[in-house]
């Protein structure tokens, strides 16, 4: 099981501004902001449902680039109107379109999914597994 993730990104006020709109549609917050000044590296940002972050943002630093090649997030929500708002929300955050709301029957039945690439090309997935 997997307790948290997540991605280096190039611009952190941009992307925790990205995330913060994006995510809140599927229930998740921005739950968690450490200074550079206590991690003594950089900026990180931890967002959830309450009370735990388990999805984190940092920012790149010489020695922690940003993540190439971009890495795949999926968060799994409880509805399609769940995906579709993510979509919509994500979009207007500035996301790009990497797939649009719709059946994904090729990875199961029931598979229902969204896919936007974040500012630094991560490919970001909202994904309903229920059957309707």
């Amino acid at each position: 099981m997997i307790d948290h993730t997540g991605v280096i990104v190039s611009d952190f006020e941009r992307s925790r501004a990205f995330y913060t709109q994006a995510l809140a549609p599927i229930g998740y917050a921005l739950l968690a902001e450490i200074p550079a000044a206590v991690t003594k590296s950089t900026d990180v940002a931890g967002f959830g449902e309450p009370p735990k972050p388990d999805f984190w943002i940092s920012g790149a630093t010489a020695d922690k680039p940003v993540n190439h090649p971009p890495v795949h997030v999926a968060f799994r929500v409880a509805s399609r109107a769940h995906v579709d708002a993510f979509y919509q929300a994500a979009l207007a955050a500035g996301g790009r379109d990497n797939g649009a709301p719709g059946p994904r029957p090729h990875y199961h039945e029931h598979y229902y999914g969204a896919f936007v690439l974040d500012p630094d090309g991560h490919n970001i997935e909202a994904v309903c597994h229920a059957p309707v």
